[in-house]
């Protein structure tokens, strides 16, 4: 399993239902200064980006991503939506071809959690930052998933795709490693609010965007990896899925959290 930031089509439409469904989750409080100029590192398909151009129009955003694809694929969506305070350009996270504190804020979503190294990644981005500059970091963390009914195939099914991260040098858990990873990084005045998704019958669009649409479509999307790999047998795990589509139904519940942080650099 390699890093999978919506390069490929079934990835990108869930990324893109994860991003309309959690917005004012995520991003209720993800606002920058007029005239302030931000780096999204690793924008992916741009899932993230239209909401940070919207909400902060006289910001001007650089999204930078390493696969020449999905840029293409951002800039089509921002450009739909008729936002032109985003520039694009295609660079790894770890070779910037920016000057040393280029930026007055840095934007990292769902992108530490595939990195073998993330305290490298955030050591070598705080130098793009301004001094007294804010970097903002969200990571969710499979680790903290529960649901009724509980079902221990559905679990099974879940680490599957957390031992594939971790195989692949990444990590599902990270969410909760962020402060201490912002920590080693040199970063100071480190605040982390845990956004918590709570999903049953009363609230259809969590259970359809987020329950089905996002997570439980996720741990599907590494059905053949896992089996491959030896991880669980197909019967296994289908029923695991299962599992996890019962909870969407009338008396089902899914709980999930998001870890989103915020810190300075000094």
């Amino acid at each position: 399993m390699k890093y999978v930031h919506g390069y490929d089509p079934r990835e990108n439409i869930r990324l893109q239902d994860q991003a309309s469904t959690l917005v004012q989750l995520l991003h209720c409080d993800t606002k920058y200064p007029a005239g302030s100029i931000i780096l999204e590192a690793g924008c992916g398909v741009g899932a993230q980006t239209i909401t940070l151009a919207g909400k902060s129009p006289d910001a001007h955003f650089i999204s930078i991503d390493i696969s020449e694809s999905s840029i293409s694929a951002a800039k089509k969506k921002v450009n739909g939506a008729g936002y032109s305070n985003v520039s694009f350009q295609q660079c790894d996270i770890f070779e910037l071809p920016f000057e040393p504190e280029s930026f007055d804020h840095i934007f990292v979503c769902f992108v530490l959690e595939h990195l073998a190294q993330p305290h490298a990644a955030l050591n070598y981005l705080k130098h793009f930052l301004k001094m007294k500059g804010t970097i903002t970091v969200i990571e969710g963390d499979h680790g903290s998933a529960y649901f009724y009914p509980d079902s221990k195939k559905a679990h099974n099914a879940i680490q599957c795709q957390v031992e594939l991260q971790k195989r692949a040098g990444g990590n599902a858990n990270i969410g909760r490693e962020l402060c201490p990873l912002l920590k080693k990084a040199g970063f100071s005045s480190i605040q982390v609010s845990p956004r918590m998704v709570y999903a049953d019958s009363n609230k259809p669009q969590l259970v359809e965007g987020f329950t089905k649409n996002t997570f439980t479509a996720m741990i599907e999307g590494v059905r053949d990896s896992s089996i491959a790999a030896g991880l669980i047998d197909a019967k296994t795990f289908d029923e695991g899925i299962k599992g996890l589509y019962r909870t969407a139904e009338e008396d089902g519940v899914f709980f999930y959290t998001f870890f989103k942080a915020v810190a300075t650099r000094e």
